[in-house]
């Protein structure tokens, strides 16, 4: 029964990736097609009052230098709101002002599409901040990364010599993407009883006559965003295994849908672009492989149990069951598992940390990747940038010219792409080894022996591949853990995105070279054979030293 449910969600998936894919590449084409009529009445007024007159396209450094400085802006401006939402409106419980350096951590957090939270959600914001901080960023971060990504398809595949308008492409991910798309989900999440309203926190009496406190808010707007934007966090501290957040498994499968949508329908968007489709279906493969191979493994260690649980002659016939919700199940708690980490969104509903640790590996994996699917087009670069090198690897074993889609692939390419593949496992590996030598990176830890690694690896992990989920039961809202994944999130942000903008600039600049019989063809199975096989050595070589020492180390103890 398991297996039909998620076979189920996967097929309504792949039904909504062409029309989902071709939709986006009707946004973003810059031409004119049926969606103007729907959206461009709201989008004059937006350009006028930002003074985009001519839209024109922009290169490669002026597009990352825009989105940098948005950025910017929006982190000042969220910042000081944190700082002082204590006499800020919206505040009906009173809740003081966030401290400065985990208030640093959460504007850097939601900004980077991570969504860490070192604080609880009912308790640490105010409604006003939870409106004009998160959801705001939940927004603009996911608008960022899609705009970036759509950027780097239009490098990599026009003849032109632009990549487009930051700022058209910024106002058209809300106007024409985010916005109707989170709309209808939250009105669906309101009709399935997921709260929204201003009203503070209700005081109840139980059934034994004591006084209780029942926390609500403006929940299901931040739902669908936090799902769409693929962003995380949550309104409540315990996410969305949280009954107010995700009540039932419909609206555990909308949530899964919904953070999952975009990102499977970008490869299309890419073909599309790329005026091959078949060479889009041939990316969306390579990730749906890499997926089904890492949910397998979370499914079947679920379902098998904790072995030392097993030994105590405990009933195992409903899997490893501990840390999740009886109403989701293996199945769908395996799911959204794998989901949230395969698509960075990093909402769960059901804790990691009491995960099997074979089942731990998928999330931790998955993360490390950071190429199955992955957050608002990230993901997509990600698999780009390893399907550039694959041909690049190609080539040269089989001793032809490595192009792809029609340009040359040469050393300016691969040293920006070497910057982008090292960069990755540096800013993780650096801080766990900082975090286990140190005395303040130690105070944080709350499991002895190899869990205790597992939990330091997970987190910075989880804030290099801007994703937030947590092993949670590490201490980390200290300053060393506030600041130390704050510029890990930073870091993990922007240098690969910089990092690939200027492969595609550099890609864009090149004349192109039409297909010919020596052309190693890139849209058939053979290809994306290559493409996985070089995913998963990449990924072996680099992260395999430190998985032994955590989750492959604690699977042989507690057997």
């Amino acid at each position: 029964m398991g297996i039909v449910q998620i076979a189920i969600v996967i097929l309504v998936l792949v039904l909504l990736v062409k029309p989902l894919g071709t939709h986006l590449y009707n946004v973003f084409r810059n031409e004119a097609n049926g969606t103007d009529k729907w959206f461009s009445w709201a989008e004059k007024p937006i350009f006028a009052l930002i003074g985009l007159k001519e839209r024109k396209g922009m290169s490669w450094k002026v597009y990352a230098i825009s989105f940098v400085i948005t950025n910017i802006v929006l982190v000042a401006a969220g910042y000081l709101i944190l700082r002082l939402q204590k006499i800020l409106p919206f505040n009906p419980n009173g809740i003081d002002n966030m401290e400065p350096t985990l208030s640093f951590n959460t504007i850097i957090s939601f900004m980077t599409n991570t969504n860490l939270q070192h604080y609880s959600g009912e308790s640490g914001l105010s409604y006003f901040s939870q409106m004009a901080v998160i959801t705001m960023m939940m927004f603009t971060s996911a608008a960022t990364g899609l705009c970036v990504a759509i950027a780097f398809i239009r490098a990599i595949t026009s003849k032109g010599t632009t990549i487009g308008n930051f700022f058209e492409d910024f106002v058209k991910a809300h106007t024409r993407v985010l916005i109707p798309l989170a709309f209808v989900v939250a009105m669906v999440l309101v009709a399935l009883h997921v709260p929204q309203t201003l009203k503070p926190t209700i005081n109840v009496t139980t059934l034994e006559g004591a006084e209780q406190q029942i926390s609500v808010g403006p929940v299901a707007a931040l739902e669908s965003i936090k799902h769409l934007g693929t962003n995380g966090g949550g309104h409540f501290g315990v996410n969305s295994s949280h009954p107010f957040e995700n009540p039932n498994p419909l609206t555990n499968v909308i949530e899964i849908l919904s953070m999952w949508c975009i990102a499977a329908a970008l490869p299309y968007t890419f073909g599309l672009f790329a005026k091959n489709r078949k060479q889009g279906w041939i990316i969306f493969s390579a990730m749906m492989v890499l997926f089904i191979g890492f949910l397998s493994l979370a499914y079947m260690s679920e379902s098998s149990g904790n072995p030392a649980m097993n030994r105590l002659g405990i009933d195992a016939s409903q899997g490893n069951m501990e840390g999740k919700e009886v109403r989701f199940g293996i199945a769908q708690s395996a799911l959204f598992t794998t989901v949230t980490t395969a698509a960075t969104t990093g909402s769960v509903n059901n804790m990691h940390d009491t995960l099997t640790p074979l089942g731990g590996i998928t999330p931790l994996s998955l993360m490390m990747l950071n190429s199955v699917f992955g957050g608002k087009g990230v993901g997509l670069m990600n698999m780009l940038m390893y399907a550039i090198l694959a041909v690049f690897l190609a080539g040269l074993m089989v001793g032809r010219t490595p192009e792809f889609l029609g340009r040359k692939i040469e050393a300016r390419e691969m040293k920006l792409i070497a910057i982008a593949i090292l960069a990755h496992p540096f800013i993780i590996l650096a801080p766990t080894a900082l975090a286990l030598m140190t005395d303040a990176g130690q105070a944080g830890i709350t499991n002895a022996g190899f869990h205790g690694i597992s939990q330091v690896l997970y987190e910075y992990t989880s804030s290099a591949a801007n994703n937030g989920s947590g092993f949670e039961g590490l201490a980390d809202n200290t300053p060393f853990w506030n600041i130390s994944t704050g510029l890990v999130m930073l870091f993990g942000r922007y240098i690969s995105m910089i990092s690939l903008l200027a492969v595609g600039g550099s890609l864009l600049r090149k004349q192109w070279i039409p297909e010919t019989l020596g052309t190693f063809r890139t849209d058939n199975r053979l290809f994306a054979f290559i493409l996985i096989a070089v995913v998963l050595i990449i990924g072996a070589l680099t992260f395999l030293p430190v998985m032994v020492l955590g989750p492959i180390a604690e699977h042989l103890m507690i057997r």
